[in-house]
């Protein structure tokens, strides 16, 4: 029986071809910007063949994993305010299984206390409009998103100065869901928290 890879060798093999095609050690030379041979002589296409290569590659990855049932999900660890949050979360270019999205389900709640806990006196916002606009909001409007939601994650940006966590709320593929190519399966919301009278950056 051959040996099956474990989803922190996936992340490695994954890395180590991304570099390589952005490199242009890998190419898919078949692809073209338009497919109109006298437009595309004036276009370049080597960025477009590295892209559709590793894109390609990591279809291959997530059909193995499926396959073999590789999980995609990591542990995260994120301390805020003297608390800390170890938290399960879906490599960003791995997929999720069936099992890792109860698991993410699963630690969804302890996800939203911790948050509860270290955003209170902070001002919140909603981002919009692909993450370039932010609307503020309050914790009702964040209690109803949870709950139309299935799954949540953390990030935060900290400096001496500044402070925003992060928190996504989203349904379907993780992968998916950080974009809006993956609606209406996968989605996500964003909400922001920061010290009053700060703005988010993330």
């Amino acid at each position: 029986m051959s040996k099956v890879y474990t989803t922190e060798e996936l992340i490695q093999v994954l890395a180590a071809e991304r570099q390589a095609c952005l490199k242009g050690e890998r190419l898919k030379l078949e692809m073209t910007a338009s497919g109109n041979p006298l437009i595309d002589q004036f276009i370049r296409t080597d960025g477009l063949q590295k892209f559709t290569a590793y894109q390609d590659f990591k279809a291959a990855i997530h059909n193995y994993q499926q396959e073999n049932h590789v999980s995609g999900l990591i542990w995260h660890e994120v301390k805020v305010k003297g608390r800390t949050l170890r938290y399960p979360n879906i490599d960003s270019e791995l997929i999720a299984l069936t099992s890792d999205l109860e698991i993410l389900k699963a630690a969804k709640n302890s996800i939203l206390e911790f948050w509860d806990e270290v955003t209170r006196e902070m001002d919140l916002y909603l981002s919009f409009n692909n993450s370039k606009q932010h609307q503020q909001i309050v914790i009702p409007d964040v209690k109803r998103i949870a709950q139309r939601t299935e799954w949540a994650s953390l990030w935060k940006w900290e400096n001496s100065n500044f402070l925003e966590i992060i928190l996504q709320l989203g349904w379907g593929q993780p992968g998916e869901a950080h974009y809006k190519r993956g609606r209406p399966h996968s989605g996500s919301e964003y909400i922001h928290a920061v010290n009053p009278g700060n703005h988010p950056i993330g």
